[in-house]
């Protein structure tokens, strides 16, 4: 094994491999223990495999680190990770850390850690990658960097200092929402809570979707109440109107009246519908078109990148307003049919007249029962005047069918992970009204 120092900021996301060359999965943290006079020992590396679950492989079988692979020898523990007393996390606890230069008496960051091999399985903590502070006023730009031992440091947290997460989510930005939020409760409670208020509002929006309903409240709770109704903002609105449940009501009330009164508009709507129920289950921004749009005019809409491909599968066909509630519901258009056809073609010509949409008073169990029965993707919700109120996706039955701990619990391998819910902005067209190049995104 080459005694090359390894910088682990550059190892996350790196493949590991069994000795028959198949994959494993990719490195996600390095574990390390403290030790009383020399640098922190190397004890194995943080592993998530496939079912986004993270395991341990003691750096005892680690043949070979290098050219953006990780070599192993003998059999994985599949068993998932718990964090043991006296061990730390490189990425997630160290760094942003403060440390002391001890020879010129400088506070410096922690930007990343190299790993050398001393010996056969011995890794220990070879080096400190440092951020000092800016020499000048100036707003541009960082400060110096430097190299240093981990005896030429010493550890200097101000009591009550925010350890900063920015490098920490710099390695973990290739991670989509569903294995952030995975990653983000792996991490101590306090250490969670830092990372999540050093990310940008959209992406803290959608991890929280990702999350139980115990840790947005928590992350949400952490925050003061302006960051709060911004990030509340950028979540789809019956996400958010599921989080505001589970706060007090006066602090759900007091993040409402900060929210844009658009998006606060459709969180109460949401809020007044039991969450068993299609009104609880549903999001209230479908593609709405009316019966005069086109095809083309159909597929640019769903064609935007932005949109949940559930979202896309199909485009809701209403008389005026456009805006939930609608006007009368007239029917779908699935998008696979608007392929078939010419793009001048009426989509009001092509609804399918074979599916009936749900009450928005249904219980969860009977919306499950219709896309089940229809082999769905979603499915419209409208209310006693047949007007358009949302739609149920399919990812809003399996959040309620699952289990409450289903993302903590072990299962088979799953293969890929589905792609994430995104954020959608209704783009209604209404009769005439020409999509642009702008409208696809």
């Amino acid at each position: 094994m080459s005694a090359a120092k390894v910088f682990v900021a550059r190892l996350a996301g790196c493949s590991v491999f069994d000795p028959a060359g198949d994959r494993v999965g990719k490195v996600r943290d390095v574990l390390v223990v403290y030790r009383r006079v020399d640098a922190p020992r190397v004890v194995g590396l943080i592993v998530e495999v496939p079912g986004k679950r993270r395991i341990f492989v003691s750096i005892g079988r680690v043949t070979s680190i290098g050219a953006g692979q990780v070599i192993t020898t003998g059999v994985v523990n599949m068993r998932r990770f718990v964090q043991r007393g006296g061990e730390v996390r490189v990425i997630a606890e160290m760094l942003g850390r403060k440390v002391l230069i001890k020879k010129d008496r400088i506070r410096a960051s922690i930007e990343d850690v190299a790993i050398e091999e001393r010996g056969p399985g011995e890794w220990e903590v070879a080096q400190l990658f440092l951020r000092k502070p800016k020499t000048t006023p100036s707003p541009f730009g960082k400060g110096p960097t430097t190299f240093a031992t981990w005896n030429e440091v010493t550890e200097d947290e101000l009591p009550g200092e925010a350890q900063s997460a920015e490098r920490v989510i710099a390695a973990y930005s290739d991670l989509l929402p569903a294995d952030l939020a995975s990653t983000l409760l792996d991490l101590p409670a306090e250490r969670r809570l830092e990372v999540a208020g050093e990310l940008p509002d959209d992406r803290l929006a959608d991890v929280l979707e990702e999350m139980p309903d115990r840790e947005q409240v928590a992350i949400l709770e952490g925050l003061d109440d302006s960051r709060a109704a911004d990030v509340l903002d950028q979540m789809q609105p019956d996400d958010a109107a599921d989080v505001l449940a589970q706060l007090p009501s006066d602090r759900s009330e007091a993040l409402l009246e900060l929210m844009e009164p658009e998006e606060a508009s459709d969180v109460r709507m949401l809020l007044e519908y039991e969450p068993d129920t299609a009104g609880g289950l549903m999001t209230t921004e479908p593609v709405i078109v009316s019966a005069d749009a086109t095809v083309a005019e159909g597929l640019a809409l769903i064609r935007r990148h932005e949109l949940a491909p559930a979202l896309g599968a199909a485009v809701c066909v209403t008389l005026p307003p456009y805006e939930p509630p609608t006007g009368r519901f007239l029917g779908i258009v699935h998008f696979q049919r608007m392929l078939r056809y010419p793009p001048n073609e009426r989509l009001g010509t092509l609804i399918d007249a074979t599916l009936e949409p749900v009450n928005v008073a249904s219980s969860a169990s009977e919306v499950s029962r219709v896309m089940a029965t229809y082999n769905l993707v979603s499915v419209p919700v409208v209310d006693d005047a047949h007007r358009l109120v949302g739609v149920v996706t399919i990812d809003d039955v399996l959040d309620h069918v699952l289990p409450d701990d289903w993302r903590s619990q072990d299962g088979p391998d799953r293969g890929p992970a589905p792609r994430p819910r995104q954020r959608a902005r209704r783009t209604p067209v209404a009769p005439g009204r020409r999509t642009t190049g702008g409208t696809t995104g």
